[in-house]
């Protein structure tokens, strides 16, 4: 195989993982009925003066399916954790018992399950968007080649296009089992 084409074809990959990658991040910051420390994983906290991730700060963990506790490093965070926890708008209540920072974490009723699932299938319709983008630049890329027979060019969309529909499917993978997840009570 030329070895532009397989350079075009690595990079749709690559572009391809990436959408995959963040799509899984975006997954775990939606909450799916029980308590994970990846909750609080948009939680930046000012820490001296710049504006910090949780982790950085404290121990974050989860010692059921209903609760997170937060174990600041410094005491004197406690307040300044609390303030970023209610800062990122995540539908908890903190409660600070001198020590540690404790959240209940209430079930998830019919509804917000609902809204949950949608806001999961827009994060999943923006990743099969960021690899039909990545399918469309390496397609121009094959076009682009002056030193390629048509029949090479061919094979090589047809490569392309099998690659975007092992992505979608992925995609739609992961999607169905978050589904499953945020439904299940």
């Amino acid at each position: 195989m030329n070895e532009d084409i397989q350079f075009i074809l690595d990079g749709a990959k690559e572009s391809m993982d990436n959408a995959i990658k963040h799509l899984k991040k975006q997954f775990l910051n939606i909450r799916a009925g029980k308590a994970s420390p990846a909750m609080l994983g948009s939680v930046m906290v000012d820490y001296y003066g710049s504006q910090t991730p949780l982790s950085q700060v404290a121990n974050v963990n989860t010692p059921d399916g209903r609760t997170i506790t937060v174990q600041p490093w410094e005491k004197g965070m406690l307040q300044e954790i609390e303030r970023g926890i209610a800062y990122a708008n995540l539908g908890f209540n903190p409660m600070n018992n001198g020590e540690t920072i404790i959240i209940n974490v209430p079930p998830l009723t019919e509804e917000r399950r609902q809204t949950l699932a949608k806001q999961a299938k827009a994060e999943a319709e923006d990743a099969k968007v960021s690899i039909r983008t990545a399918r469309k630049d390496a397609m121009n890329d094959i076009k682009k080649l002056d030193d390629v027979s048509e029949d090479v060019k061919t094979n090589a969309e047809i490569d392309v296009q099998q690659i975007t529909d092992n992505y979608v499917k992925k995609v739609d993978e992961l999607f169905d089992n978050k589904e499953k997840e945020i439904m299940t009570v």
